[in-house]
């Protein structure tokens, strides 16, 4: 005996059954109707999806030329664990994550060379003139913070970074509703209708950027894209002249998983706003292969930035390409409780005015 199919409603998820008035299949909670075909359709779709197929070749990376990472310098902070590279002129005595001091520890040795490198646009003035003018944008930073905050260190830093370039083919399974309300003497109704959207496409990637380094948080890192790629030139330890370079500690094979994800994503988004003219709108399944997955390695430029101010320290970063800034700052605790106090009475006064208004 065969087993029996059960469908479930793509509205409420409910049991649907055959309605024999209607010859459609009905959900008996929600009292949505559908045609038999689409619904097995939808069904084998959402409960059979094809397995994603994400793989990639992660051969980042290339050899040192003879003699040529004998040129270079590592140094390792034994306060926060994290690896600084430098060329032999540059001095480096502290750690531009922390701020305690490092100490050399040997050669690059067995390290991947970088493909690629993003040259630092912006310098050291530009970092201080960033921090100052953000910090003043903030309104709810204390004053004295303002007056009296101390620059203890800023460092330039090329940041190791994994770029993933892929091709997606996705299909992707939406549920989106549209409500109609209207009302006589007697009731208010709703009327809702649930839709089923397919969209599939391809789609192409190109350097999508995953952090390489566990000391630099990926957050930061994040927050300060998009770097512009076509700045990027092949990799020269001349390029590293006056700034250190983090070491990576993630592997390419690693960061593969943060590359699925963001380019899943994305995939999602993309396809989702091409689904309109709808009130909401919802993934209900989703496939999505990669071919050509290629994966490559390099360095990207980050000023950082320690200040000091009772007895705490803030960690910024900005861009050494863009500019663009992020950072931790004090809150002034009476200052925003007199913003949401005085948000709090405007809210106030309007329910009030709406009332007496109603009222009259």
């Amino acid at each position: 005996m065969s087993e029996l199919l059960e469908y479930k409603c793509p509205a409420c998820s409910g049991k649907l059954e055959f309605n024999s008035g209607t010859q459609s299949m009905k959900c008996p909670f929600c009292e949505s109707e559908f045609d038999i075909e689409a619904v097995q359709e939808f069904n084998h779709a959402v409960e059979t999806p094809d397995e994603n197929n994400m793989n990639w070749d992660t051969s980042a990376g290339g050899e040192w030329a003879s003699g040529e990472a004998e040129n270079m310098s590592v140094y390792h902070c034994q306060s926060c664990g994290a690896q600084i590279v430098t060329d032999n002129t540059t001095a480096a005595s502290s750690c531009p994550y922390c701020d305690s001091p490092i100490v050399m520890t040997g050669s690059l040795s067995g390290d991947l060379k970088p493909d690629y490198v993003i040259p630092f646009k912006l310098d050291k003035e530009a970092a201080k003139s960033a921090l100052d003018k953000y910090i003043k944008s903030k309104k709810l930073v204390p004053a004295v913070f303002k007056q009296k905050n101390h620059i203890d260190e800023i460092k330039g830093v090329y940041v190791p970074m994994w770029l993933f370039d892929a091709k997606a083919d996705a299909r992707i399974i939406f549920k989106a509703k549209k409500e109609r309300s209207w009302n006589d003497d007697d009731y208010n109704y709703v009327e809702t209708s649930y839709y089923s959207a397919v969209r599939a496409g391809t789609l192409g990637f190109e350097n999508v950027p995953v952090n390489g380094s566990t000391k630099m948080d990926p957050e930061i890192m994040e927050s300060i894209e998009p770097y512009d790629f076509k700045d990027a030139v092949d990799f020269k330890t001349a390029y590293l002249s006056g700034y250190l370079a983090d070491r990576y500690d993630v592997s390419a094979e690693d960061s593969v998983s943060r590359a699925n994800e963001r380019i899943e994503n994305s995939t999602k988004a993309i396809f989702e706003d091409t689904v309109k003219g709808y009130d909401s709108v919802s993934t209900e399944s989703a496939n999505i292969s990669l071919d050509d997955g290629k994966g490559k390695y390099a360095l990207y430029p980050v000023w950082i930035l320690n200040t000091s101010w009772d007895g705490n320290k803030y960690t910024f970063a900005m861009n050494g390409q863009t500019g663009k800034f992020v950072g931790n700052l004090p809150i002034d605790t009476g200052a925003a409780i007199r913003l949401f106090s005085a948000i709090t009475a405007i809210g106030t006064a309007v329910i009030f005015g709406i009332s007496y208004l109603m009222s009259r």
